[in-house]
């Protein structure tokens, strides 16, 4: 037994460890396997061995500590648990022996989940559910959760998008004080605003948007004038029917965007509003935010204004239609538009073709990639794939938005501060890569500075026909950072342009809704909340979660289309992207993606990662960006929902006679 001097020793003993002990914050990233990594606060990553991952769940704040495990070889023990972001989460209702267990579908939880005879709610075996973290597993490994809610089961009709919504933490139904806002609303709402502001309700306004289009947020008009031409742009209003500070308002910064699921999408705003009394109907009149500029001849841009206004749109015509007005086609339909409808699109033609070709020459176009839209059937599962084409009427439409909104940009970067949208250009964390691919490849373009403004736009330009051993272009293409909401201006880098931001979307975006007040506040002195730092970061995320769920769904729904793909038919696509582990392929039919891994390829492969290329290693057969490929169907990686290629066939790519990196 020991005595108390042997005692206190041992306790000073403890207290010396503890106090020399060296911890390090960080970040949990998990893995496909059931190990994963602490991204420390200082910039590296500590290993993880499983028994220590069991412990934590993706995204936990934590300290860790770090041991020498064989010589040169360290791996990090979880010693505290600072914070846990990931409360709530979707997985399958499993039943084994007398445990009653969830298998999460989140990512990166790599294990199944206790759930105690309490918190189960009735839930059967195969159910998917939607859970909460009950128990963290901290001090055990042992975590538990409780049912918050059964989804459904697989194969009922709609259960992908119900367990995207879940997984995704999206709300599919309006608060109550919304839905009493919303319902508060009337046309006789519409009528009392309108006092007060301009009457356009006589000028040749329309919308051009698809048929099945309820949220019409844009209708334009044209005049010619001594210089040019007047663009008339008159966006919707919800700005004045929801109240600063409202409970619809408030929904709207929490959802950030309208996400258009395929089949059936989750609107920003309640139907109410955006569908009937902001949306730009025709025939009926609606409040509008007109941005008013002139466009010179040469499609520059002269002065502009914005006015509150009501406009009666005169028409909602689809882009079928207004392209083959454009083409010079004659139909019933066309032949019974109002003079001053076909004279006004007539000149928003000639507007158009001013604008792009401006921006051709001064900014940058971004490439017309094919489209596809996915047609569902009762079951709620893609019945076919279409091809969207792109025609004149889409292009028309989409050059008087970009100018509206660099009007937009022009405006608030006068006021000193507003809502930007900045694009860096090539990711910093390239730029070795960048420079050793055009020293290689283009060196007559290697001097130019790619982060300056006019140097990425004179490298995009003279990489647009370039020919060389490597496609250049496709290269720098898939290097590029992300676009980013901001206060301040700063160069649209993918555009070319000096600022930029929207204004043009504010049923559909938030950050649009948002220009909108800014700009009443700077011209009208109408209230507005300012957003501060946090709130901006808060709308950046809900906008990137927003876009990685409508991804999730369609990924799903493409993987489950796959299955009926015929085996062994041969299919042509093109090199989407490549990875060291094989390349994806897009196919040129439906625009399906699939992947072909280097496993199922004769030999071994190398990855280049300034050109983007395998390479064998023997007899230097390349696949590449942008290459042509015929691949069948072999399969779908349930787990991933990832569709799987099997190559046939590749068009050729001569070896290179240029430096490659090792």
């Amino acid at each position: 037994m020991l005595n108390a001097d042997a005692l206190n020793q041992l306790r000073q003993l403890k207290t010396d460890i503890k106090q020399n002990k060296v911890v390090f914050p960080g970040t949990v990233k998990s893995t496909n396997g059931r190990f994963g990594f602490v991204a420390l606060d200082e910039g590296r990553d500590v290993f993880l061995p499983p028994e220590e991952m069991q412990k934590v769940l993706p995204g936990d704040r934590v300290n860790v500590t770090e041991h020498e495990v064989e010589k040169g070889k360290t791996q990090g023990v979880v010693d505290e648990l600072l914070e846990s972001h990931l409360t709530t989460f979707v997985g399958r209702y499993l039943i084994k022996g007398k445990g009653h267990f969830v298998a999460p579908e989140t990512p990166g939880i790599n294990r199944w989940v206790f759930i105690p005879p309490k918190e189960r709610m009735g839930a059967q075996p195969d159910d998917f559910i939607y859970c909460q973290i009950h128990r963290h597993p901290i001090k055990d490994g042992k975590g538990q959760a409780k049912v918050l809610r059964v989804i459904g089961k697989a194969g009922e009709p709609g259960i992908e998008r119900a367990l995207t919504l879940a997984s995704f933490d999206l709300a599919d139904t309006w608060p109550e004080e919304v839905r009493n806002q919303a319902d508060a609303l009337s046309e006789e709402t519409v009528a009392t605003l309108s006092e007060g502001r301009e009457d356009r309700t006589a000028q040749p306004y329309v919308t051009i948007d698809s048929p099945g289009t309820q949220d019409m947020d844009d209708a334009l008009m044209a005049t010619p004038n001594a210089t040019g031409w007047t663009l008339s742009i008159a966006i919707a209003d919800p700005t004045t029917l929801v109240e600063p500070g409202s409970p619809a308002e408030e929904e709207a910064f929490n959802r950030a965007t309208a996400i258009y699921f395929p089949g059936e999408p989750l609107p920003m705003l309640p139907d109410t509003i955006s569908t009937r009394l902001c949306s730009l109907m025709p025939e009926v009149p609606r409040l509008a935010l007109v941005c008013d500029l002139q466009v010179n001849n040469d499609g520059s841009l002269g002065d502009y204004s914005f006015h509150q206004a009501t406009i009666r749109s005169q028409g909602k015509l689809s882009y079928e239609l207004v392209s083959h007005l454009i083409e010079g086609r004659e139909d019933d339909e066309i032949n019974a538009l109002p003079e001053a409808v076909a004279n006004s699109l007539d000149q928003l033609h000639q507007v158009a073709t001013a604008l792009r070709k401006w921006r051709s020459e001064h900014a940058l176009l971004s490439g017309d990639r094919p489209e596809f839209r996915l047609r569902l059937d009762e079951n709620k599962r893609i019945r076919v794939i279409e091809p969207a084409v792109s025609n004149e009427a889409h292009r028309l439409v989409e050059e008087c938005m970009v100018a509206a909104n660099r009007c937009a940009a022009d405006f608030l970067e006068r006021q000193g501060a507003g809502l930007f949208i900045q694009h860096p250009g090539l990711r910093d964390d390239r730029a070795d890569n960048i420079r050793k691919l055009l020293e290689g490849y283009a060196p007559h373009l290697a001097e130019l500075d790619a982060h300056s403004a006019d140097g990425f736009r004179a490298l995009m330009k003279h990489t647009d026909a370039l020919e060389a051993e490597v496609p250049v272009k496709a290269i720098l293409s898939r290097q590029l950072a992300r676009a980013e909401l901001a206060f301040e201006p700063a160069p649209h880098q993918g555009m070319g342009l000096a600022a930029y931001t929207t204004f043009t979307s504010p049923l559909r975006k938030f950050s649009d809704f948002y220009v909108h007040r800014l700009i009443k506040a700077a011209l009208w002195d109408q209230p507005t909340k300012a957003l501060n730092p946090q709130q901006l970061e808060s709308l950046q995320a809900s906008q990137i979660r927003a876009r990685m769920a409508a991804n999730t769904l369609e990924t799903w729904l493409k993987s489950d289309y796959a299955k009926g793909l015929p085996a062994e038919e041969p299919m042509v696509g093109t090199i989407t992207r490549t990875l060291p582990s094989g390349f994806f392929v897009r196919l040129d039919s439906n625009g399906l993606e699939g992947f072909v891994s280097c496993k199922d390829l004769e030999g071994k492969f190398s990855f280049d990662p300034v050109t983007l290329r395998l390479v064998h290693n023997k007899n230097g057969r390349i696949f590449q960006l942008d290459q042509r490929v015929t691949v069948c169907f072999s399969g779908v990686d349930e787990e991933r929902r990832q569709i799987n290629f099997k190559l046939q066939s590749a068009e050729e790519i001569p070896a290179s006679t240029s430096n490659e990196s090792d």
